[in-house]
């Protein structure tokens, strides 16, 4: 059986469209909902954030982890905003679907589709 461009999965979709959506310098337009309003911010493609950028995130410095993903013409534009932890959110998981990415576990390598032999 022959594949077709038809044939491209929904994640490779998701890829191509992130790839020709963003910048020349690696930034794509993803909403950011504030207190009354909502305004597109440039943010780096998902792919390309930093582990510290991450270990900011997870340890709870939104600040930080905002400072190092977003455009440097956006950070004041995050800061007036002022989201909520759940507009923070919907943020990063609208910033990860442009990008091609999933949050979430990573697709390490599977477990054995063999049963294992029980003694």
């Amino acid at each position: 059986m022959t594949t077709t461009k038809t044939d491209t999965s929904a994640a490779e979709a998701q890829e191509t469209e992130a790839a020709a959506t963003a910048t020349s310098d690696g930034y794509i337009s993803v909403p950011l909902q504030g207190y009354e309003v909502t305004k597109d911010v440039q943010v780096r493609l998902a792919t390309k954030w930093r582990a510290s950028a991450l270990r900011a995130a997870n340890s709870g410095d939104i600040d930080r982890f905002m400072e190092m993903v977003l455009h440097e013409d956006d950070y004041e534009t995050y800061l007036d905003l002022d989201p909520d932890q759940g507009s923070i959110m919907q943020f990063t998981q609208d910033a990860a679907e442009r990008s091609g990415e999933a949050l979430g576990k990573s697709s390490g390598p599977s477990r054995s589709g063999k049963a294992m032999r029980r003694r």
